[in-house]
């Protein structure tokens, strides 16, 4: 049985940092597809990063670029997100997902295709709340 479980979140001030964390258990990070969404208040999930590990074709929401960062430490299984500069936009319910690459685009693995609907296995999500 997969698991995924984040950790990581808080409260913090507009400009601060915070670290999320998503360890998965029965599940290993290669080749996978990897993803953080956001579900902030009232309004749909939405995709924040992902990449295709081996690590190739990381993506952003424009939102964030520049701010937030997705990683992974292979030894850990665990995937990380690593967010600077937070804005009260930020604030939400953050939720790490996985999936096998099944939809692929001139051989390359696409990793965001329905906005994250394609994901199998999701964690229970932490809670981000920033305050300006």
């Amino acid at each position: 049985q997969v698991q995924l479980v984040e950790s990581g979140g808080g409260s913090v001030q507009a400009g601060g940092s915070l670290r999320l964390s998503c360890a998965a258990d029965g599940y290993t990070y290669s080749n996978s597809c990897m993803g953080w969404f956001r579900q902030a208040p009232g309004k749909e999930r939405k995709a924040v990063a992902t990449v295709y590990t081996p690590w190739a074709n990381p993506y952003y929401a424009d939102s964030v670029k520049g701010r937030f960062t997705i990683s992974q430490d292979n030894a850990k299984n665990t995937l990380y997100l690593q967010m600077d500069s937070l804005d009260p936009e930020d604030t939400g319910m953050y939720y790490c997902a996985a999936r096998r690459p099944t939809i692929y685009s001139d051989g390359v693995p696409q990793c965001l295709v329905d906005n994250g609907y394609e994901y199998n296995y999701w964690g229970q999500g932490t809670q981000v709340t920033v305050s300006s």
